[in-house]
């Protein structure tokens, strides 16, 4: 039996190895999804969707370029860009996971730019695909701030023939909690996440 064990440990070692090899050697493609950890500071870790330009957004990072280049090469990019909030050099850790059949028209395809402002870890413009919903524009932003109001984060948007402008409310932090959208919104070309500040006793 302790044999047995012997040889299973070997084989799922050996498959380990085998997997961490191959995701070394795989070169990043827009559409796939990165899951990145940084030891000196979990609030940083985060998956996030390689963008059609095949750059992605991280907090005290900017944009990134992944595609085409190894986990490693990534790894060291995210590594160099956030090394300056750090007393040492920060220790990173990326995996990947390949696009699937929805994203393979990724590179070619539509793309729309949305705006980020206030309490958000990473604001600014942030070109992104066709179809990108609400929740996945946050979460290319690096996500709310310690100080957002996230019970009343804000989607403005503009229509282009009457230049009105729409703004939705929406709770984020029931979200964190387990709440659903009845639909989640998905974006459309200029249109603007706003996070407010949280309030004194809010």
């Amino acid at each position: 039996m302790l044999h047995l064990k012997r040889i299973v440990l070997g084989l799922v070692l050996a498959l380990m190895a085998t997997v961490a090899a191959a995701q070394q050697e795989y070169r990043i493609q827009p559409g796939d999804t990165l899951t990145i950890e940084v030891l000196e500071d979990s609030s940083l870790n985060r998956s996030v969707i390689v963008l059609p330009d095949g750059r992605f957004s991280f907090p005290f990072g900017g944009s990134i370029r992944a595609g085409g280049r190894t986990v490693g090469q990534v790894e060291n990019a995210i590594a160099s860009a956030i090394g300056s909030n750090f007393t040492v050099s920060p220790n990173v850790f990326v995996t990947v996971r390949p696009q699937d059949s929805t994203f393979a028209d990724a590179e070619t395809g539509p793309t729309i730019e949305i705006y980020f402002l206030g309490q958000v870890n990473s604001p600014g413009k942030v070109e992104v695909a066709a179809g990108t919903t609400f929740l996945q524009a946050l979460a290319l932003s690096g996500g709310p701030t310690a100080f957002a109001a996230t019970k009343r984060v804000q989607l403005r948007r503009t229509d282009p023939r009457s230049q009105m402008q729409k703004v939705y409310t929406i709770n984020y932090n029931a979200l964190g909690k387990g709440a659903a959208l009845s639909h989640d919104i998905r974006l459309q070309d200029g249109d603007v996440i706003l996070v407010p500040e949280r309030r004194l006793f809010e």
